[in-house]
């Protein structure tokens, strides 16, 4: 994957900058979701407890993190694991050098799991780094046997490096609260989605509400634009007290509250896997948004 040589403005996007695919380098018959959200909003607890749903579904899953901090994988894996860069750099970025074990670790019930990384701030596109994750997953023969690929994408998007993992994936889901910046954020990926759909496969498949007691936001705004809601995770406490465990819901104390949660994952879990429609979400512009939320 490189950057379109010379610019190519306009292919997603009016007056669009993007990171072009090499088409050698789509992933093979896994089912691959992209997952995003504003920061802070809980994607790498979704992805990770959804990796792990999957897992327990009886999925060969693979968990790409898609963030410098590297901490999508941790509550699976139990520990910060090195990223796709940090070992590159051991090699001098010979990638030829690498063996599967520098770069991937096994989690939680078989969940695999990578870190991507990232480049310093302000040095670099993030989009290279998941096309070159991409790139030695293939050439060590490591997609062949994943039933399932989820990309944990870091924040808002607006790039086409951060967009890079919708080249990849065949349905894109995102996570928000009932609140405004989420949803406002929310508004904005859809954008980006609906531009990288005009031409790659991605679609919008719908919107997982999570550290909200209501959606009643949540599903006004879906209503107003033509997605639909998957699932709902409140705000429990047992979810972030896995976080500080280092571990996946399905490991935590047996609750009400938590087997309800891990019920809901392996129903969301299952319900991807079958298929989700994908949907024509007609984002609004940020001043529409603006208005549109909130109340009087």
């Amino acid at each position: 994957m490189a950057l379109l040589d010379p610019p190519i403005r306009g292919l997603d996007g009016e007056g669009s900058l993007q990171v072009g695919l090499d088409p050698n380098d789509r992933i093979g018959n896994a089912k691959v979701f992209a997952v995003y959200g504003k920061g802070g909003i809980g994607k790498s607890t979704t992805s990770s407890n959804l990796s792990a749903a999957f897992s327990l579904l009886g999925k060969r899953v693979l968990q790409i993190g898609c963030d410098p901090k590297h901490d999508s994988t941790f509550t699976l894996t139990k520990k910060l694991m090195p990223t796709v860069i940090d070992v590159l750099e051991t090699v001098e970025f010979h990638a030829e050098e690498l063996r599967p074990e520098d770069y991937m670790f096994e989690g939680y019930n078989g969940v695999m799991c990578v870190e991507a990384g990232g480049p310093p701030a302000g040095t670099g596109c993030g989009g290279y780094v998941v096309g070159q994750t991409v790139k030695l997953l293939k050439q060590h023969h490591l997609l062949e046997e994943t039933d399932v690929v989820i990309f944990d994408v870091l924040g808002d998007v607006v790039c086409g490096g951060f967009a890079a993992p919708l080249q990849h994936a065949e349905r894109a889901v995102v996570v928000a609260a009932n609140d405004f910046d989420s949803i406002f954020a929310m508004n904005r990926i859809v954008a980006a989605i609906k531009a990288k759909a005009k031409n790659y496969d991605v679609r919008m498949a719908g919107v997982i509400a999570n550290r909200s007691a209501a959606t009643d936001e949540i599903d006004r705004f879906n209503a107003a634009t033509g997605l639909k809601r998957l699932a709902h995770f409140p705000d429990l406490d047992a979810i972030r007290r896995s976080r500080l465990k280092k571990c996946t819901l399905f490991e935590m104390d047996s609750t009400p509250e938590v087997d309800a949660a891990c019920l809901e994952y392996k129903r969301l879990a299952a319900q991807m896997w079958a298929g989700c429609e994908p949907l024509d979400a007609q984002p609004m512009k940020d001043r529409e948004i603006f208005e549109f939320l909130g109340f009087e």
